[in-house]
């Protein structure tokens, strides 16, 4: 392979509907004090793709998070990047040159780079299936490995202990009209959403003033499912940033569900390009009758159906619809939505320091996980 890489301003990021490879996202952690750095790569696609010969090339490019691991180490971290997919057999020795490629733009400290693929899981088809049709899971880190590294030159990459962002997820399909969106939903998804709207629930966008509204509601939700809890001054960031100088700047919305003018429900809606996406929910314990967060997403695919998005992220489901999964409830919820389960690849590493990636694998073994 032959890839040109060149550094560039993250104000020219190319737009896209992947958030977290926007130049808003960029803005977002740069608020949180972590730097960013971005990358156009050119490439020739009968070196990405099987089967294409010519001399077409294709042009992308690439956030990279910069994360501090301690005073003598940093991990660069690639969110949902890069965007384009080659063959999966080409996948790793592309990976591969690329790392290598950027290696001298990291920090001399960069004990490796860390690719969070959106691609679509090799493990994620019919294949691995139960009897029941339930997706079973990739295989072991090992094999997974085996495979990744398959035709790369230095056998290089690891299986990342976790995974950053989530790896499963629903993809609605809003090019039809709405009342066609609503047909494809489960019946008892409609039946909700109309119950909603019947009890009197009320769906409103609300700006920075209802930030605490939203916060109570949100630590209600982390700690009645024992999830990781930001500070409000996460939530406060993303709501203010908006990157709109910029080739790829996002609309963030704040949506309120209130019941006889009590909140019960709000939510993150995120808009990407064609993509709109269900970043953050919160629920109150209160209330769980109301049905308020059907009514809540209802509003949101309405919301986005108006910008022109052409789909709908729910951005994170359980794996498949094992009743004894803790978030079980989260993915009936989701399904009945009428979206197609997407399965991605999940965090990669490249490391550049062995031993201190070691370090860092243990750590990651025995702590709730590094949130970057």
């Amino acid at each position: 392979m032959n890839i040109e890489v060149l550094k560039k301003e993250i104000s020219e990021v190319y737009q896209t509907p992947i958030l977290h490879q926007t130049a808003f996202w960029s803005e977002v952690k740069s608020n949180l004090g972590v730097k960013s750095k971005a990358f156009e790569f050119k490439i020739r696609n009968s070196d990405l793709y099987t089967n294409t010969g010519g001399r077409s090339y294709t042009v992308s490019d690439f956030l990279v998070l910069i994360q501090q691991l301690s005073k003598e180490s940093t991990i660069a971290y690639v969110p949902y990047g890069p965007e384009i997919e080659p063959s999966e057999e080409n996948q790793g020795r592309f990976l591969e040159e690329l790392s290598e490629i950027v290696r001298s733009y990291l920090p001399s400290n960069c004990i490796a780079l860390r690719y969070d693929l959106n691609w679509q899981s090799h493990w994620g088809k019919d294949d691995f299936c139960d009897d029941e049709g339930k997706w079973m899971g990739p295989p072991q880190p090992n094999y997974q490995e085996f495979h990744f590294n398959y035709n790369t030159i230095n056998w290089n990459f690891k299986k990342a202990n976790t995974d950053i962002l989530p790896v499963n997820t629903i993809f609605i399909d809003l090019q039809p009209d709405v009342n066609t969106i609503l047909s494809k939903m489960k019946a008892k998804t409609r039946y909700n959403i109309n119950l909603a709207l019947r009890k009197g629930v009320v769906v409103k966008e609300v700006g920075m003033d209802k930030l605490h509204v939203w916060y109570n509601l949100y630590r209600d939700t982390a700690y009645r499912n024992n999830i990781f809890l930001n500070d409000i001054d996460y939530f406060q960031t993303v709501l203010a940033s908006k990157a709109e100088n910029t080739s790829s700047p996002a609309i963030v919305k704040l949506l309120l569900a209130e019941l006889n003018g009590e909140p019960v429900s709000a939510m993150f809606l995120v808009i990407t390009d064609h993509r709109a996406t269900y970043l953050y929910g919160a629920s109150s314990s209160a209330h769980r009758n109301s049905m308020s967060t059907y009514a809540l997403q209802w509003e949101a695919i309405r919301i986005a159906k108006t910008y022109g998005c052409t789909e709908y992220d729910m951005f994170g489901i359980p794996p498949n619809s094992n009743p004894s999964h803790p978030m079980h409830g989260l993915y009936q919820f989701k399904i009945g939505f009428g979206g197609e389960l997407y399965h991605q690849m999940g965090c990669w590493d490249y490391p550049f320091e062995k031993d201190k990636y070691a370090l860092f694998q243990a750590y990651e073994m025995n702590s709730k996980g590094y949130h970057l």
